[in-house]
């Protein structure tokens, strides 16, 4: 149990952990604490917000529905990573959950089933609510991933918590399912992984637009440099820079060009969700969707193409061209249509890892 940080713990614990944090005005004071206490507090609950574009997005979290007033959340973690600031107190995220849940939670062990809905959790959790559709075709870029896990972890960090204290919404009510489209054990291994180190800065930390992305950094082409030579220096793939730096066919690059690199600043990398399992050619499966739309956005999947469960004939030919010119299929098999592990992380690092 802790007592909650101030307003300006929290920006200053965002900011060390490496957030590009915007506060929204008036988020100091904006909270519902005329409703009920916050804290002591215990957790971290993650969301999906079932809505798209972040200005929109923002403007929900803040003012709310009909019949659920906002604020909605503590922050809003945006595609590109942005993290808004929209409350401080308590805010309308969590409701009411089950306390054996809340009890794993504070002794951090592994969590229960959810079958109760008895607790109140906007007493107990800080609320992340994270631009996505929710319908598990909405792709999660690697900046808004990477922003999920950081914040996460500098709340774990400002309270000492493991990130046994992380949870999503649907671990925490019986019914819900968010968030969808990555799991929460991928996401605690991540943040757990991030607490054995120092906090590490990714991005610029304020509230202002321009210069590289977060986590990003340059590099001044040299004579007789190639883009798969740069890749194979930095560790980074040659598409990836290409894709970043908006370089098309034939791929030429000059002395003195400054290229974006991706990931580079804070000494990581793009990491696509976690693949799915069962996803194979002829069957039928929601993460099928996911695949679709990786496709589509890195350009392998003509967009008129229709989103569907079944991994058919024109989501099979555009892998195999996908993985002939990536040389991932399997030996002897150049029209192998099967996306596999290292295919998933490639294309969905190519789609999104920008």
């Amino acid at each position: 149990m802790a007592t909650p940080i101030s307003a300006d713990r929290l920006v200053a614990a965002l900011r060390a952990e490496g957030v590009h944090v915007v506060e929204r005005p008036g988020w100091r004071t904006h909270n519902r604490n005329h409703k009920g206490p916050f804290g002591p507090v215990n957790g971290v609950v993650i969301h999906h917000t079932v809505t798209s574009g972040t200005s929109n997005t923002v403007s929900i979290v803040e003012r709310g529905y009909a019949g659920l007033p906002g604020p909605l959340c503590h922050g809003m973690i945006a595609k590109d990573g942005t993290v808004y600031l929209i409350g401080h107190g308590r805010t309308n995220h969590a409701g009411r959950g089950d306390g054996d849940v809340l009890r794993a939670v504070i002794a951090e062990r592994g969590l229960p089933a959810a079958n109760e809905a008895g607790t109140d959790g906007n007493t107990h959790f800080y609320g992340f609510e994270c631009e996505n559709r929710g319908d598990g075709t909405d792709p999660w870029p690697r900046a808004q991933l990477e922003a999920i896990e950081r914040a996460a972890a500098a709340l774990c960090r400002a309270h000492g918590w493991s990130a046994a204290s992380v949870i999503g919404h649907k671990e925490w009510q019986p019914g819900k399912v968010d968030p969808k489209g990555f799991t929460m054990s991928w996401l605690r291994e991540r943040v757990a992984a991030r607490l054995k180190s120092k906090p590490s800065s990714g991005g610029s930390g304020s509230g202002s637009a321009g210069g590289s992305p977060a986590g990003s950094s340059t590099y001044v082409v040299k004579s007789g440099d190639t883009l798969s030579g740069i890749g194979k220096k930095l560790g980074v793939r040659w598409e990836v820079l290409a894709q970043a730096n908006k370089i098309k066919k034939p791929f030429v690059i000059k002395a003195g060009q400054k290229l974006t690199v991706p990931g580079k600043s804070s000494g990581g990398s793009y990491s696509a969700p976690p693949f799915p399992e069962g996803l194979a050619p002829g069957r039928s499966a929601p993460s099928a969707q996911g695949l679709q739309k990786a496709l589509k956005d890195a350009g392998w999947l003509d967009r008129s193409v229709p989103l569907s469960d079944a991994y058919g004939p024109q989501t099979q030919k555009a892998v195999a061209a996908f993985n002939r010119k990536h040389n991932l299929f399997t030996a002897g098999h150049p029209n192998d249509p099967a996306i596999g592990r290292r295919g998933w992380s490639l294309l969905h690092e190519l789609a999104y890892g920008k």
